[in-house]
């Protein structure tokens, strides 16, 4: 006598009831882009579904989000290319959208969790996410300066974590030691912690502007050939101060998430970036890719591989299937 083992995914409710992972609005943080010079909202092209925002357009997205369930959103600004330059200077600007618009999100869903991205590549000439030398290198030490610069900013703005995505050595500490002294200690860190050399990024990067001028980032982000080194990087973020860790690629790197989900006691999230978007869309567009089903499976893998929250670029196509 062979096993039924089918008796339990007959029907849609037996199926439904002995899921072991599911996705819901609340696994989800939304990435929301932000510029200030813009009368209207601007769609993204390679991101269907995804806006550059005024201000007035990202409060009204982040509600509709958050009356669905949505808690979380992590902000980007989008610089005019005439406020950049080699020192990202412009991070720190009383002018800076971002802290404008951390205020008046704050302002509009005092209950929501506003985080901000920590790095200078949204602010720099050149592209990179941190200073240079003049061997044309990253310099770490000084990238630090500027990031806790920035970090400190973004807590008087009234965000309630700061996201670093530089991979500096250090800086996690750093950022922890200066905002306990300012007196934001529960302002929280979601360390980028895991974050790959990858070529998925490219969407990303011409929504901010912030191509590379020249070399690229494999000095400071991971190698996707390296599973220890990425374990690594995130345990010591962890000693550091992070209390939130995130692992970006995400399909592509979900042995790292299942590793981390063991080993590690904080809570582990997946950035679904936007060329793992960007490919989807194309294939669904060429009728080649149910998008909808297809974000539902790719979710729903990631929670089981261990990702305890996800932020993406497909909440805007999904967002009917978690009602």
């Amino acid at each position: 006598m062979f096993e039924r083992l089918r008796r339990n995914r007959k029907n849609v409710s037996i199926r439904h009831c002995l899921a072991e992972n599911s996705i819901k609005a609340s696994d989800f943080i939304i990435p929301l882009f932000v510029k200030g010079d813009l009368l209207d909202p601007i769609e993204i092209p390679s991101l269907p579904g995804n806006k550059i925002h005024t201000l007035a357009s990202l409060i009204e997205e982040a509600r509709m989000a958050f009356n669905e369930g949505v808690g979380c959103f992590l902000l980007f600004p989008v610089i005019e290319a005439e406020l950049k330059d080699e020192e990202g200077n412009f991070s720190v600007s009383d002018d800076n959208i971002i802290y404008l618009a951390i205020e008046m999100l704050k302002e509009a869903l005092p209950q929501a969790v506003i985080m901000a991205d920590v790095a200078l590549d949204p602010y720099t000439s050149h592209g990179h996410d941190g200073l240079i030398n003049q061997r044309l290198e990253i310099d770490n030490d000084s990238t630090l300066e500027k990031l806790v610069e920035l970090s400190i900013c973004l807590a008087e703005a009234g965000v309630d974590y700061v996201a670093p995505s530089d991979m500096m050595d250090g800086r996690v500490v750093m950022i922890r030691e200066a905002l306990d002294e300012a007196g934001y200690k529960d302002v929280g860190i979601m360390s980028y912690s895991a974050k790959f050399a990858s070529s998925l990024y490219g969407p990303f990067r011409d929504t901010l502007g912030s191509s590379l001028k020249f070399g690229d980032k494999k000095s400071y982000q991971l190698s996707y050939a390296n599973q220890k080194e990425a374990l690594l990087e995130s345990l010591v973020d962890v000693e550091e101060g992070a209390d939130l860790i995130l692992v970006k690629p995400a399909t592509l790197y979900m042995d790292i998430i299942s590793k981390l989900s063991e080993s590690c006691l904080r809570p582990i999230g997946a950035y679904h970036v936007s060329g793992e978007y960007a490919m989807a869309c194309a294939l669904h567009e060429k009728g080649q890719l149910n998008l909808e089903e297809y974000l539902k499976e790719v979710f729903t893998s990631l929670k089981r591989a261990g990702a305890q929250f996800i932020i993406t670029y497909g909440y805007p196509i999904i967002r009917h299937l978690l009602k």
